[in-house]
């Protein structure tokens, strides 16, 4: 049985930094966008979704 889970990587709109989660495929089926920690920057940046 597949799951609909599937893993996804995030990267920085602004520097190389990447985080990896997981996300629904079915309920989400656009790209995510989310703003978190950057560490290389050492501020909050928005993420979006990476193939």
């Amino acid at each position: 049985m597949a799951s609909a889970r599937e893993n996804i990587k995030l990267k920085s709109t602004e520097s190389d930094q990447c985080y990896f989660t997981t996300k629904n495929k079915r309920n989400t089926t656009e790209r995510i966008e989310r703003r978190k920690y950057d560490k290389t920057l050492r501020k909050h940046v928005i993420f979006k979704e990476a193939k």
